[in-house]
C-alpha cells in the first residue's frame, strides 16, 4: 500500500516533510508519543537534545515495528520539543532521517513547556496506514 505524497505548486516545497499524504489501506497504526528511554526505561541522553531525539526515533521504529508497520507506511506524525528554538530543527531532522530516510509523510512540530518528565526534551507519535 504506498502513500500518495502531494506537495501542492500552490505551496512552498518543504525539504523534509510533504504538505499532504493520501493513505489507503485496510489498517490504521497509531502510535503513542515515543520518549527518550531505553528499553529498560531508563533516560537516554539527560540535557542532549540529539541523543534524545535518536532514541525517540529509534523507538518509533520499534514500536512500528511490533504493529507489522514499517517506517515507509507512516503517513503523519508530531513531534513536540521542549521550549523549541530555531537551531533545534537541523537536530530533530537528522534523527529524523535515520528512521525515515527519503520517505517525508507530513509532520507537525509543537513546542511545548513540558514532557511526561521535566527530564524529557523531546517526543514524537505516529500513525501509518498498513495493508490488512
Amino acid at each position: 500500500m504506498p502513500l500518495e505524497l502531494i506537495n501542492p505548486e500552490s505551496l512552498p516545497s518543504p525539504p523534509t516533510y510533504t504538505h499532504v499524504v493520501i493513505a489507503a489501506g485496510s489498517r490504521l497504526v497509531f502510535v503513542a508519543g515515543q520518549e527518550p528511554e531505553d528499553d529498560r526505561g531508563q533516560l537516554v541522553g539527560p540535557g542532549d537534545l540529539a541523543a534524545q531525539a535518536r532514541q525517540v526515533f529509534t523507538n518509533l521504529g520499534h514500536a512500528l515495528g511490533a504493529a507489522g508497520a514499517r517506517p515507509d507506511q507512516v503517513a503523519k506524525i508530531t513531534i513536540y520539543v521542549v521550549d523549541h528554538r530555531p537551531e533545534y530543527l537541523p537536530v530533530i531532522e537528522a534523527a529524523r532521517a535515520e528512521l525515515f530516510g527519503e520517505h517525508l509523510p507530513a509532520d507537525t512540530l509543537v513546542g511545548v513547556a513540558a514532557l511526561a518528565l521535566p527530564e524529557f526534551l523531546v517526543e514524537v507519535d505516529a500513525m501509518a496506514v498498513i495493508d490488512g
